[in-house]
């Protein structure tokens, strides 16, 4: 078996896709008569500086020899968009079986996902592993290439997405989409097919808005859901189709932390107390604080994750959370969040029990006492609350949520879920 690793052939400005460059280049050995067995689609760490427009990489695990595969993948860089001084492909080729892909380069590419690497050290490992490599620039794009290469042995959480692709001439064109017939699709295929669409912002969520070649994806768990999806959104013509497994919808960036050891720019999953109420700032956006004795991380909602910010706003003081999301700036940017204990009551002054007004205070340290009845009480008593929340997860929602992070509708969480659709 050889895989083939490939990254960065797509600019945010001029389009073009990694995921296209991957899929010419299945077609292509499948044409020269080699087997394709998959092609992985690997989402990278999306806090890094230099990521691409999604910020994934590409491998393709093939029959072919890895001089073949070299080959076909040399003339297919022709299609990344190198005038962009910011697009470096990189392609890696490895003579191995996935599944016996050196540990070094499976704890590689456990890292890109979860880490920062340097183009200097895929460089490095890549020859000390024997693979063959291609690169144009600076070869950033071999860490992700050699990220792709390592992936299937490094992870365990894999989900499919089905990319139908656009005809070249209307590249950078407006999609021709029948949005009903997408918001139909998605409520049959749900939940197998998830993050199709988000329903209360009225938004197809599967179809890009940038000059991509791609028309849209369906994201899955079950791969024999795609064809019933699919076939059901009317749509321009489809010049080619592609089956990726990924892992997307896996949090497989997401690293157990606390809030005491958090670094900047990796993603983790951490709990803590809520320190500080919720406050609203300029832009809508939405901040706490989080944590213990020790320290503190300021939390927060930003205004694209539009409807989730009411349930952040519905944390008290006191309040028990376990929060997942990417540190950055010193604030953890939300992506879901746990309820695990909820403040229930609150203190409040007493009501006299003879006429229901509220007591005043009697002095420092003596109390409360109705002026009109007399009566008296010794402090404060508890209220129940009224919580707008429960215990379990939230999510952002499917507009909001990044491609690596896990929809709650997948379940596997430890508590209840409230998934967002």
């Amino acid at each position: 078996m050889t895989l083939v690793g490939l990254d960065d052939t797509d600019s945010r400005e001029l389009g073009m896709c990694t995921t296209y460059v991957a899929a010419r280049l299945a077609e292509r050995l499948e044409s020269a008569g080699h087997a394709v067995e998959r092609t992985l689609l690997v989402r990278l760490n999306p806090a890094v500086e230099h990521k691409t427009r999604g910020n994934a990489a590409l491998a393709i695990h093939t029959d072919a020899d890895p001089g073949s595969a070299l080959g076909l993948a040399r003339d297919l860089l022709d299609l990344a968009e190198v005038d962009d001084p910011r697009t470096n492909p990189g392609v890696v080729v490895a003579d191995c079986e996935p599944d016996d892909a050196p540990q070094a380069v499976a704890d590689f590419a456990r890292a890109a996902v979860r880490d920062h690497h340097e183009i200097s050290a895929a460089r490095e490992l890549a020859a000390e592993s024997g693979f063959e490599t291609l690169a144009r620039g600076n070869g950033r794009g071999l860490i992700g290439a050699l990220a792709a290469a390592g992936a299937w042995r490094a992870f365990g959480d894999w989900t499919y997405e089905h990319i139908a692709y656009r005809e070249r001439e209307r590249w950078g064109t407006d999609r021709e989409i029948g949005l009903d017939s997408v918001f139909d699709a998605a409520e049959a295929g749900y939940p197998e097919a998830w993050d199709t669409v988000d329903r209360v912002e009225g938004e197809a969520v599967c179809v890009p808005h940038t000059p991509c070649p791609i028309l849209y994806g369906i994201r899955v768990d079950d791969p024999d859901v795609v064809g019933d999806v699919a076939g059901a959104i009317a749509s321009e013509s489809v010049a080619r189709e592609h089956l990726f497994v990924t892992n997307q919808g896996t949090d497989a960036h997401l690293r157990d932390g606390t809030v005491e050891s958090v670094a900047e720019g990796r993603a983790y999953r951490l709990s803590g107390t809520v320190l500080a109420a919720p406050e609203t700032r300029e832009g809508g956006h939405v901040f706490f604080d989080l944590g213990d004795d020790d320290a503190r991380l300021e939390c927060a909602a930003f205004e694209p994750t539009k409807r989730f910010r009411d349930r952040v706003r519905a944390l008290r003081v006191g309040d028990e959370l376990t929060v997942c999301g990417e540190v950055s700036a010193e604030t953890l940017k939300l992506e879901k969040f746990a309820v695990r204990d909820l403040v229930e009551t609150e203190l409040v002054t007493p009501d006299c029990p003879d006429c229901g007004r509220s007591m005043k205070s009697a002095g420092r340290d003596q109390g409360y006492r109705c002026r009109a009845c007399g009566t008296s009480a010794g402090g404060k008593v508890e209220q129940p609350i009224e919580r707008d929340l429960e215990r379990g997860w939230y999510e952002v929602p499917p507009c909001a949520r990044r491609h690596i992070a896990k929809p709650l509708v997948r379940g596997g969480f430890d508590g209840a879920t409230h998934p967002e659709r």
